[in-house]
């Protein structure tokens, strides 16, 4: 009956939707406003009561490591000016009980083998994932509420969401029956299906928690397309034997991994950023002359492709 204190956060992608800002430079690492797009993610599993977290990187991902590390030359800089506020910030991007494990995926075999490449760190307890291209934003951190479940429900549990019918062939859509108001059992999992096949418009997005079972699955399932092994079939071969629960998460998700999904986080986040909210609010009333309950409507009549899966508009 352990705690989750493990996540895992596959890192190893070549981000080519956002080529070619990505050519050297982690997807990853692309900023929402003043953060990396992996230190949003690292900071919910932290809340979460994470302690350790396991990167799976890749060629060119030396900037994540280095983001997490010390920056010796950078702190003393700071402290011989004496600007504590910034020293600070720096020094705690990670909290100091916090590991960070880096592993590295030399060949893009999948997500299922990613996770995979985790299992000598894992070992025999339940563990997270988090995908940093999904930036979930909720007053309690999303990881936080599953993590909460599955104390509760002690099986491995999905994040999910409605998406509408003819978007279903981006997602892992699951088969579910109703088991509380925020929880669902799983009878079936299926990897991106036409609309017309779609058992359901309940979409997966990129949190997970599970049992150390699902490795023994991605050992044993036969790879797919280009030699992948994808965490979909593993999820699906788990259901045989354990209960798997969907869990409506409150909150709001941007999709990260495309362009406009990241256009809408960095004006969502931007607007609610502590230090510049105010004065980027100002800057978009201006813009379209409009009082501030209009800028996101008129970003959004500009701009429809902007719409996120179940976020508010």
């Amino acid at each position: 009956m352990r705690k989750v204190t493990k996540a895992v956060f596959p890192v190893a992608g070549l981000g080519t939707r956002f080529l070619p800002a990505t050519k050297a430079n982690p997807k990853e690492m692309l900023p929402i406003v003043d953060k990396p797009l992996i230190q949003y993610a690292v900071e919910e599993a932290v809340a979460a009561g994470i302690t350790d977290l396991i990167f799976i990187t890749g060629r060119n991902k030396r900037s994540i490591s280095d983001h997490f590390d010390m920056a010796y030359e950078l702190e003393n800089e700071l402290e011989r000016k004496g600007n504590k506020a910034l020293l600070a910030l720096v020094q705690n991007i990670v909290p100091k009980h916090v590991n960070c494990i880096y592993i590295r995926q030399t060949s893009a075999l999948g997500l299922g083998h990613a996770i995979l490449l985790a299992k000598p760190v894992i070992n025999d307890d339940a563990f997270a994932v988090l995908l940093a291209d999904d930036l979930l934003d909720g007053d309690v951190p999303i990881m936080k509420q599953m993590v909460d479940a599955y104390d509760y429900y002690r099986c491995s549990l999905l994040g999910v969401q409605e998406v509408p019918r003819a978007q279903t062939k981006s997602y892992g859509i699951v088969a579910t029956r109703p088991v509380s108001e925020s929880i669902e059992q799983v009878s079936a999992i299926v990897e991106k299906p036409k609309p017309e096949d779609a058992p359901s418009t309940l979409g997966v997005v990129g949190r997970y928690i599970l049992t150390p079972r699902i490795f023994h699955h991605l050992q044993n399932i036969k790879p797919g397309s280009g030699g992948e092994i994808q965490l979909t079939d593993g999820i699906s071969q788990l259901l045989s034997e354990e209960q798997v629960l969907a869990y409506r998460f409150n909150g709001v998700r941007y999709d990260c991994g495309s362009k406009a999904g990241y256009l809408e986080a960095t004006v969502k986040l931007g607007l609610k950023h502590q230090e510049c909210g105010a004065e980027f609010r100002a800057l978009l009333e201006s813009m379209f002359a409009q009082p501030a309950i209009k800028v996101e409507e008129r970003l959004l009549e500009k701009h429809p492709e902007l719409v996120v899966v179940g976020a508010k508009k």
